[in-house]
């Protein structure tokens, strides 16, 4: 009788555990049900990728020491005007740091790897960035002694550019800190509930700081250089590029905000040459 039931007991434990192991086996994921699972966003080569923001954040940095040092060996070491070039580097490793670290600080959910803005209209961005470094490394190799500025004016200018290089990224990067979440680097055809019209602060005095802001930070790094072609250049197609975005841009905002924004288009200029 006792083995009976120990053999009963047995049978029962066996069978229940088959149980068990066919019923894990079945909720277990496969291999196949593993690789269909969508990989994070801070994932490598994914939009929020951890380690491509580090990569580039490092980069910039070597970028911008790598200027400021170098502008400052060549001023303090010889009478060369090649610190120009330096110069440069370090203002857009400045500027492309700050479009992201103020995405990250006051727009967290829109920071993502392109918020660096390193490749935004691309390839014409690069070519004229490109284009300004050559005209500079040119000029200055083949005509060192050059007067690229008239009537003895290179000294005023020079501090004239200086100004509008930090004043422009100054006022850039307020913008993007005061409109927080209702700062977006893509023109927005959908207004989301985050979204609110922004009138004080910086956009008191700018209808569009952002775009004041890089318009004049462009123009500036190029007179700091001495570029008379590129400072054309960059003038003309930044106006026409800003004037036509503008343009579109409001016709949404209008739609968004309605007279709130017609009213406050009415208050509050762009600032930007001949943009009313």
């Amino acid at each position: 009788m006792a083995n009976g039931n120990s053999d009963d007991i047995d049978a029962r434990f066996l069978h229940t555990r088959r149980r068990h192991d066919h019923d894990s086996r079945g909720t277990s994921p496969s291999p196949s049900d593993s690789s269909s699972l969508s990989p994070s966003p801070y994932s490598p080569h994914q939009p929020k990728s951890l380690s491509g923001i580090a990569l580039r954040a490092f980069c910039l940095g070597t970028a911008l020491a790598t200027g400021v040092i170098s502008s400052l060996l060549i001023l303090l070491t010889t009478s060369s005007p090649l610190w120009r070039l330096p110069f440069f580097l370090a203002a857009l490793s400045t500027f492309h740091f700050l479009e992201f670290w103020t995405t990250a600080a006051y727009n967290t959910p829109q920071a993502d790897v392109k918020s660096f803005l390193l490749t935004a209209n691309w390839p014409a961005y690069a070519v004229a960035h490109a284009a300004a470094f050559t005209e500079c490394l040119l000029a200055n190799v083949l005509f060192p002694n050059r007067a690229w500025a008239p009537l003895h004016s290179g000294p005023l200018l020079l501090f004239l550019g200086l100004v509008a290089t930090a004043v422009g990224q100054a006022v850039r990067s307020a913008a993007m800190v005061r409109a927080g979440q209702s700062f977006n680097h893509v023109v927005q055809k959908k207004k989301e509930r985050e979204h609110v019209l922004v009138t004080s602060g910086i956009y008191a005095a700018f209808r569009h700081p952002s775009y004041f802001g890089f318009f004049w930070w462009a123009l500036g790094t190029q007179v700091v250089m001495g570029n008379v072609v590129c400072f054309c250049g960059y003038a003309a197609m930044l106006w026409t590029f800003f004037s036509r975005r503008i343009r579109a841009e409001e016709e949404f905002l209008v739609d968004f905000f309605g007279e709130d924004y017609v009213d406050y288009r009415k208050r509050v200029g762009t600032r930007i040459p001949f943009i009313p």
